[in-house]
């Protein structure tokens, strides 16, 4: 087993070993919430840190009623009982691939630790590209097709992920993209994981969405958190919702030998918040409102330099694919821009994709301000993008951007075709 260290982790890790060493570094590489806590979870937080016993391995009754309540109000009526609570979302899903066994079919290209996560339980994943423009879902006939294949050399192929929306592209798949991987999932007799982690911020509530669980709920777990909605990563909160008792008895047994429970008082914060509250109600608003306008303005960017990629809608995140450029890798491409522009972005590769594709993804959730104040006033700004901080960083991108233009193979000459004899006639 050749399992490292995160690539998402590991390039936060160097970026901020850089700007402490005096770089000024443009930091696209990671997918933080970038935004403070709100006053009235950090009141809730510690009211609650006299609560230091161990508690229920499924959670705290509190938190899970008001997950369910949380679900329910989606139109997915979801019993307390089948709500299972963790340190993220992030260990619930390493809990489900040992719970569910078998190999798993994953969208390619996906999040990094999908793959990781799957190797360390000894899984084999099944990669699956996505539809054009629908990353999160891998493509439902393929699947099919892929599955079949995999199970008749003898694969045990139990598993099928989905992130709505998704990370690396910021995309949303589409209904009728969701009913034909349902549909696919009940022929093969799939158990389906919904991570809907970026559900709370798609960006146009004309968007709309579609969960697997709304149609085929008998075979759909989904985990979630607060990492990204409320922009607490560090509290290590995550909730998942199943369609079973057993497949809940099985990671209830899972999680009492990994976590035993998650931490007390995070979990009376966290019962808060997902009984969403007027006022943390209009923070994943605002949130939202942050996250779509930055995003869209890199979005812009990258397009205006003739860079490909698809337009956002959900989340912080954007997929370019800079073919065309004179680069071997799309590691060699995102070394050249840290390197020699201070514009850190993760690698293609990471997400499971063709080391040659010179595709990476960007993040664009720790553009707004280094400090609370900044971040407080990125909030509230009629206009975030005119604030000086952020004009500079997608100011400092352009110019990246304009270079990268400079590597841009030259146009193969046109060679004429062949002159061919005409035929001889009679």
């Amino acid at each position: 087993m050749n399992v490292t260290l995160s690539a998402t982790l590991a390039a936060n890790e160097d970026i901020e070993r850089r700007r402490l060493a005096g770089e000024r570094v443009l930091h696209l590489a990671f997918g933080e919430a970038g935004l403070p806590v709100h006053p009235a979870l950090r009141e809730r937080l510690a009211a609650a840190s006299e609560h230091n016993g161990y508690g229920p391995v499924a959670g705290a009754p509190v938190l899970r009623e008001a997950a369910s309540g949380y679900w329910s109000r989606r139109g997915l009526p979801t019993d307390p009982e089948l709500v299972v609570c963790g340190p993220g979302s992030k260990p619930l899903l390493y809990g489900l691939l040992l719970a569910i066994g078998g190999d798993i079919v994953l969208p390619m290209p996906s999040w990094v630790s999908y793959t990781a996560q799957a190797d360390l339980v000894g899984a084999r994943s099944l990669l699956v590209p996505t539809p054009d423009g629908e990353g999160g879902v891998p493509d439902p006939e393929r699947v099919a097709a892929a599955v079949t294949h995999a199970r008749a050399q003898g694969r045990d192929v139990r598993s099928l992920l989905v992130t709505l929306p998704d990370n690396p592209s910021g995309t949303l798949a589409g209904a009728a993209t969701i009913r034909r991987i349902a549909e696919v999932a009940r022929e093969l007799d799939l158990t389906i994981i919904s991570d809907e982690i970026y559900r709370d911020l798609v960006h146009s509530p004309a968007t709309g969405f579609l969960s697997p669980a709304d149609v085929a709920p008998e075979r759909t777990v989904i985990t979630s958190g607060l990492s990204k909605s409320l922009a607490l990563g560090g509290w290590r909160i995550g909730v998942a919702r199943l369609p079973s008792a057993g497949l809940r008895d099985r990671l209830l047994a899972i999680a009492s030998e990994i976590w035993s429970s998650p931490a007390a008082p995070v979990q009376q914060a966290a019962a808060y918040a997902y009984t969403e509250p007027p006022e943390l109600v209009e923070r994943i608003g605002e949130s939202r409102r942050l996250h779509g306008a930055v995003v869209r303005a890199v979005h812009e960017r990258l397009v205006r330099a003739g860079v490909r990629v698809d337009a956002p809608q959900g989340g912080f995140y954007l997929y370019p694919d800079f073919t065309g450029l004179d680069f071997a890798s799309s590691a060699d491409l995102s070394a050249y821009l840290l390197d020699r522009h201070g514009v850190g972005v993760l690698p293609g590769h990471v997400f499971g994709d063709d080391p040659a594709a010179l595709r990476a993804r960007v993040a664009t959730s720790l553009l707004y301000g280094e400090t609370t104040r900044r971040r407080l006033a990125a909030l509230g700004a009629p206009d975030p993008l005119e604030l000086p901080w952020i004009s500079a960083s997608l100011d400092q991108l352009s110019e990246a951007l304009a270079d990268l233009r400079a590597t841009r193979r030259p146009p193969r000459p046109q060679v004429p075709a062949p002159l061919v004899a005409a035929p001889a006639t009679g």
